[in-house]
């Protein structure tokens, strides 16, 4: 199982939001860069970015700091980004920037023909989010519920050729509530793509709950808030999934 630091970006700083809203911000550091190196230094695999001004706005916004980060990061570790990344041409252009995986949210459940282009064009870089709360998918930094039953769109994105699927329950990300492992595993257990788990994360009991589930198709976690506010310590975190997985 492995773990995800999340550096989720508003206005060139590393802040953290409760539920999406952009007004309940909390400024965890100025220097995104650093933070990348000190998630790296804890023992971090791999690394997750999020433009929140991008996702709003619908074009990235964070690219100083973005840049930052991946020239900190180097080729060390993977770098995953999310947020505002709506065409061909920006895709591009992260990848060419150094980024790994990009994640498309809003736009797969907007513009599926973009989605299917995307992964017809980057092979093995696309990631699709799918926020939703009690099975729903939610759009445009949550604030908008669809119809869309999170389970038939993710097997529709699977076909697509995405080769993960984020999976946030929206109810739960920044509030420390404890992981929906419930819903996680029913799509996990749905598709043959792995899931990571995002939203909830509060302490080692959660990441424990998650590996004892692994086997459906949970392949890592996005973990936030409380590695910044201390409910968990990432270092020690990282090394309990090691050994659950390997013991499992």
């Amino acid at each position: 199982m492995l773990l995800i630091p999340a550096i989720d970006l508003k206005d060139g700083h590393c802040v953290r939001l409760k539920q999406g809203i952009m007004e309940d911000a909390t400024v965890f550091s100025e220097d995104p860069a650093a933070m990348a190196r000190h998630w790296i230094a804890q023992g971090a695999r791999r690394l997750h970015l999020v433009d929140l001004n991008g996702a709003f706005a619908g074009k990235p916004k964070n690219e100083a700091a973005i840049k930052a980060v991946l020239k900190e990061v180097g080729a060390e570790i993977p770098v995953q980004l999310g947020g505002g990344i709506r065409d061909l041409d920006t895709i591009e252009r992260c990848l060419d920037d150094g980024i790994t995986y990009v994640i498309i949210g809003t736009a797969a459940v907007k513009n599926p023909g973009f989605l299917h282009d995307a992964c017809s064009a980057f092979p093995g870089h696309i990631i699709v989010g799918l926020d939703a709360k009690d099975g729903k998918v939610a759009v445009d930094g949550w604030s908008k519920m669809t119809g869309h039953d999170v389970v038939d769109l993710a097997k529709k994105f699977e076909d697509y050729g995405v080769e993960g699927v984020i999976y946030t329950d929206i109810g739960r990300d920044g509030m420390l509530s404890g992981v929906n492992i419930e819903a996680t595993v029913k799509l996990a257990q749905a598709l043959r793509i792995p899931v990571i788990a995002s939203g909830g994360i509060a302490s080692l009991k959660d990441i424990q709950a998650l590996c004892a589930v692994q086997a459906e198709g949970i392949s890592a976690a996005i973990t936030g808030r409380a590695i910044y506010e201390g409910s968990l310590d990432f270092k020690t975190a990282q090394a309990e999934a090691d050994r659950l997985s390997v013991n499992s």
